[in-house]
């Protein structure tokens, strides 16, 4: 029998895919016993929409059920690097807010869109400013960045990520890994590690094949998660592994759709299902 791996990492995952509703979310997490949410939208707002009364509801409900926020699963840094920044920062204020009311201290981030067909060193320096200035006041706020590597923006491969977190990385901006974002980048995920396991932090599990860029169940696709995975147990890894299942378009979904109906499930809670048996697989 296969020893079991990184049994002190607590799973997480982006439950509004399973459903908008709050509510079925979180049926459907006690059912597996998933205990934490990377808080993404529910009930039909995006995180950042909202309020603050908003948010302590929310808090209240969740408390209920047993279940925490491991993460905002916040927008912010996912926005063209040419648009004005006032309006942005602003935003990422607010969301600091919500962590403080949601008792985590870490906010998954992103480090802007580059324009199409345009070099994104050429944008190095802009980059740079807005995440210093977002940095500066995690620091003052006591909150910790979490950068996820993500295709189009300017930390989309391994070497920019390096770049940014020779930049900023300390106890308030860190490393989420995200094997199938670097995979659609056309990154191999194993130089990837190489290049970023001091600063990992937070773990994003999902997986995507290699030619197509189509999102799979963890260890179906040329993510090295599986490796990867063991790899971080070896090293003594103990954070979040943040389940982000994206099958939507997973081409075995639809041979789901008959159990889905059996058990009385929807396409999106068979589907999250399938996405934490892998996981589960995965970890022995």
């Amino acid at each position: 029998m296969e020893r079991k791996i990184l049994t002190n990492c607590p799973v997480s995952c982006f439950a509004d895919e399973i459903d908008p509703s709050v509510d079925k979310q979180t049926a459907l997490l006690k059912e597996l016993g998933i205990g934490w949410i990377e808080f993404r939208s529910g009930d039909g707002k995006g995180v950042a929409d909202y309020t603050e009364k908003e948010a302590e509801a929310l808090m209240r409900r969740l408390s209920a059920d047993g279940i925490r926020i491991s993460a905002v699963g916040s927008p912010i840094g996912k926005i063209d690097i040419t648009a004005d920044f006032a309006p942005h920062f602003e935003t990422y204020r607010h969301v600091v807010e919500l962590a403080g009311i949601w008792d985590t201290s870490f906010i998954r981030m992103f480090s802007f869109f580059i324009p199409q067909g345009q070099e994104p060193g050429s944008f190095r320096d802009e980059v740079m400013r807005r995440m210093d200035r977002m940095v500066e006041y995690a620091a003052r706020r006591n909150v910790v960045l979490l950068h996820e590597n993500e295709k189009d923006i300017y930390g989309d491969t391994a070497e920019r990520c390096l770049e940014l977190m020779k930049a900023f990385y300390g106890e308030h901006f860190r490393c989420t890994f995200d094997f199938a974002n670097f995979v659609q980048c056309g990154q191999n995920t194993l130089e990837a590690y190489d290049m970023l396991r001091p600063y990992i932090s937070y773990i994003h599990i999902k997986d995507a094949l290699w030619e197509s860029g189509d999102v799979v169940p963890a260890g179906e696709g040329d993510g090295n998660v599986a490796e990867i995975l063991s790899r971080l147990d070896r090293e003594g890894y103990a954070g979040f592994l943040s389940l982000e299942p994206h099958l939507a378009d997973f081409a075995g979904l639809k041979a789901l759709e008959k159990e889905a109906k059996e058990r009385g499930r929807t396409d999106g809670e068979s589907a999250f299902c399938t996405a934490y048996q892998a996981l589960i697989k995965l970890l022995g």
